[in-house]
């Protein structure tokens, strides 16, 4: 940034002015944005963002009577990848993964990571078919091997969607009801998709809430 003012140098015209040097204070400001807004692993954006993305995307949808879907994806077997080869091998394996993902959405779809090993894909203007579709080449991209290391891993994926207006109209509910249906191609024998559906069994889905439970709290060794 330059600060200048007019004034005279030996009866001639001239100016004077200070150069502030703003590199550091715009990579701080940089680096700030990323911390808030994005993932620091995968560079993806994080809840947070993902959550105003929706709501925006919801709005014009709503506005323009369109639809949108939300995808909430869970690679498998990456506890065991951890386990078993160290978390620095899995945090490679999912951003592996995550330049697959991007690979088969669109420019205007928004990829997010959730949690730990779950994805969360929302794509604007697409209906059940278009969503379906989607699961189906998002499955077939993590079931490819992955090479890390010399290691060859092989993921299998669970996907659950859910579509605006149908099974929600907001960020909230839409995410809740796609986890609700994820859990349930968990349950149908992984590498599988399922759509969330009012009729799902409550008590299918309770015991499926306290096995998902029990896994992340023996994971997190939470048990005494």
């Amino acid at each position: 940034m330059i600060l200048a003012s007019p004034t005279s140098f030996k009866g001639r015209p001239a100016w004077t002015g200070t150069i502030f040097d703003l590199t550091e204070r715009k990579q701080a400001e940089k680096r700030i944005v990323e911390l808030a807004f994005f993932d620091p692993l995968t560079g993806l954006p994080n809840r947070r963002l993902l959550e105003d993305r929706v709501d925006q995307l919801i709005a014009d949808a709503e506005r323009e009577r369109g639809s949108l879907a939300l995808l909430v994806l869970d690679l498998d077997r990456l506890k065991r990848v951890n386990d078993s080869l160290g978390h620095s091998v899995g945090d490679q394996l999912l951003c592996a993964a995550s330049v697959r993902i991007k690979r088969v959405v669109r420019k205007i779809d928004t990829i997010a990571r959730k949690s730990g090993d779950e994805f969360v894909f929302v794509l604007p203007g697409v209906n059940a078919e278009g969503a379906a579709e989607t699961a189906r080449a998002l499955l077939e991209a993590c079931a490819q091997p992955f090479i890390i290391n010399g290691h060859e891993l092989n993921v299998l994926s669970s996907i659950g969607i859910s579509l605006y207006p149908e099974d929600g109209s907001d960020f909230e509910h839409l995410c809740k009801n796609a986890d609700l249906a994820m859990y349930q191609a968990k349950e149908a024998g992984r590498q599988n998709y399922q759509f969330y559906s009012q009729s799902m069994n409550t008590a299918t889905l309770e015991h499926l809430f306290i096995e998902h439970g029990l896994r992340q709290a023996l994971a997190a060794d939470q048990f005494l």
